[in-house]
């Protein structure tokens, strides 16, 4: 037993200090750059205190418009990849002959890279010669045909649909290792006494899906806060600013040589989205208990 505390605490020290030296201390880095003047025209980095955050959250930029944004795109992504991922791993749940191959198939946009996508999507949703404008039209269905990208009063729902087409597959994975863990005389009972489809769902699968909806929604909403790549390959932040983002903002406040006002701004998206997973953790968890 002795030797036992010995080992753990052998790989736990090892493992605190590697977590400090290649998080906490770059985070305490960040922090204090987010705090100065640093930028490309000046060699001289002065203390500014919180200027960086008042000018983020200033009434008269546009950094509240992208937050207002990261928040739409996190819990519509959130809320459309969780209903969609639960669908499909009910469906392909069922004992069918090509179930596996749809499996792979509907997951594997998820591995393939974002930027990609983007670029593919570039051409699918093209407002002239786009995929689906021409198969609207061969359907006489012209009036859906939209500037999908281009149009600032749908461009970021398009967005949002391309990302939950990418990664609805990672969420339908998850659901289903949840759904093959419910034994099946779960069902049977609930057959005998005459439930229905509905009332399985809603007193058994949701229920024992607790881990697996908890699992799918930090997940979701993390990587849809922290959004990025999908955003600048499909329309760069625009069209004007209508999908730009936090991530995208950095890039852009980055790339124009202010350093710390974008430092300050990746503070925020770090704040934003620890207080928004830890809250719906909080939240969902009890749930699950």
């Amino acid at each position: 037993m002795y030797r036992k505390k010995i080992y753990s605490k052998g790989f736990l020290v090892p493992a605190l200090l590697l977590y400090i030296a290649l998080f906490v201390i770059p985070c305490l880095i960040s922090f204090g750059y987010s705090l100065t003047n640093w930028n490309s025209m000046s060699a001289n980095i002065k203390f500014v205190g919180l200027e960086n955050f008042k000018k983020i959250f200033s009434i008269q930029g546009d950094y509240l418009t992208a937050i207002g944004h990261t928040l739409v795109f996190g819990v519509l992504t959130t809320i459309l990849k969780s209903v969609f991922g639960l669908a499909l791993a009910l469906l392909l749940n069922a004992k069918f002959k090509s179930r596996e191959l749809l499996r792979g198939i509907y997951f594997l946009p998820f591995a393939i890279s974002p930027l990609i996508i983007g670029i593919i999507f570039t051409s699918v949703l093209h407002p002239q010669w786009g995929v689906l404008n021409e198969i609207l039209k061969w359907l006489n269905l012209d009036f859906l045909a939209k500037n999908w990208l281009v149009d600032k009063s749908i461009a970021m729902f398009s967005v949002i649909g391309v990302e939950t087409w990418r990664e609805v597959g990672l969420n339908m994975v998850i659901f289903l290792a949840g759904l093959q863990m419910i034994d099946n005389t779960y069902y049977e009972a609930a057959e005998i006494d005459g439930a229905g489809f509905f009332s399985k769902l809603r007193y058994i699968i949701l229920p024992l899906l607790s881990s697996s909806i908890v699992v799918n929604t930090i997940l979701n909403l993390i990587h849809g806060l922290r959004v990025f790549d999908i955003v600048f390959s499909l329309t760069g932040g625009g069209p004007g600013n209508a999908t730009e983002v936090l991530s995208t903002a950095v890039f852009r406040t980055y790339s124009a040589g202010a350093y710390g006002l974008s430092t300050a701004l990746n503070v925020v998206v770090f704040i934003i989205t620890a207080i928004i997973a830890i809250s719906t953790l909080k939240i969902i968890t009890p749930k699950e208990e």
